[in-house]
């Protein structure tokens, strides 16, 4: 617990720091936001505001982990980086820099949407099969790797069982899906964020339950098989931290937005999280809250299409609906924050509900 909880304090130090001072860089260069003509009007006035925030929280979680362990080790009761812990902050990197070339362009060319959608599938793609083949590898003393050859609920359904290639497919579609819906959730001052902070805040919980649970330890017949929970709740609890320190700052209204850089790094990380504690399908219900708002894209394409030009929403996604219905940006986030914490709530409670019942 020593490691985790310093992981988490020291990133979120660094983040409440780090952030102010990227706010003054960034705005005295003029490194800010460009906003997009066809999104809602009264978002015009945040057109400037200074973005790519996500590199502070990316490098304060890389450092508050690091620091855990060297912390631990210091004191006698550590141990060396794992495998696990080191591909998902690789998936988390990975993923950023690629938002880091969208942002990067948007500023400097002065061109809203960015990357072309073809060199950001590329760059994704390319991240995500490195992440998926390396996570196949790395067998520990037990036979275990980070990933699992097996489609995962809450452990391994041992039906599904995938050949390696379908495994690296499957993976790619969950980091592609994860990172473009926190990256569309990322539209409202703090949304994001605040949403984010809560589903990793769940699996610091769930890694913590595996480490207590692992078959390493104590085999039994409701024992998790994960390779490296301990070393996982110390990289999600770098990231809860990292995120609360992020939210004072990106609050409404924002001083700064993630950008690209941290949208895309945080929906690789949290499928990163899904698929190293074999919670695939449950990440969809512990994330529910982006799932509901790809949707709500999908189903307006989809039904614009069909119906040759009429519209479900009045926007998408679908918290700029509700804000061309009149609603309050605040209260926007707020009663989203809501489903999205009753997300969380009702994912732990599958996930416990499924230990207690085995």
């Amino acid at each position: 617990m020593i490691s985790i909880l310093f992981a988490g304090a020291v990133s979120m130090v660094l983040t409440l720091i780090g952030t102010r001072w990227a706010i003054a860089v960034l705005s005295k260069r003029g490194y800010g936001q460009e906003i997009r003509d066809d999104g809602p009007t009264s978002h015009h006035t945040k057109r400037g505001t200074p973005t790519m925030g996500g590199t502070v929280f990316i490098i304060a979680t890389i450092v508050g982990y690091f620091a855990a362990k060297l912390f631990t080790m210091i004191g006698g009761h550590g141990s060396a980086p794992t495998a696990s812990a080191l591909l998902v902050l690789f998936l988390f990197a990975g993923m950023g820099a690629v938002g880091f070339l969208d942002d990067f362009i948007k500023i400097f060319r002065q061109r809203s949407l960015g990357l072309r959608s073809k060199a950001k599938l590329a760059g994704q793609t390319m991240v995500a099969v490195i992440f998926a083949v390396l996570a196949l590898q790395f067998p520990d003393d037990r036979g275990q790797r980070p990933a699992s050859p097996f489609i995962s609920f809450i452990r391994d359904i041992g039906w599904l069982e995938l050949p390696m290639i379908l495994v690296v497919i499957w993976i790619l579609l969950l980091i592609a899906g994860m990172s473009n819906g926190v990256n569309l959730v990322d539209g409202l001052d703090g949304l994001a964020t605040g949403a984010s902070m809560m589903v990793f805040g769940a699996y610091t919980l769930i890694c913590i339950w595996q480490f207590n649970q692992s078959c390493a330890t104590t085999p039994e017949a409701r024992c998790y098989e994960v390779r490296d929970p301990h070393d996982l709740a110390v990289v999600a609890a770098a990231l809860t931290g990292a995120l609360f320190g992020f939210l004072w700052w990106n609050a409404s209204p924002a001083k700064i937005f993630m950008g690209d850089t941290g949208s895309l790094s945080l929906g690789g990380a949290l499928a990163g999280f899904a698929v190293m504690t074999r919670t695939e399908l449950l990440v969809l219900l512990l994330g529910g809250l982006f799932v509901i708002v790809t949707a709500s894209v999908i189903l307006q394409v989809g039904y614009f299409k069909i119906t040759h030009g009429k519209r479900l929403f009045r926007m998408a996604p679908l918290h700029h609906h509700f804000e061309m219905l009149g609603w309050e940006q605040v209260n926007v986030v707020i009663r989203f924050w809501i489903i999205q914490g009753l997300c969380v709530v009702i994912g732990l409670g599958v996930f416990y509900a499924e230990w207690v019942a085995t």
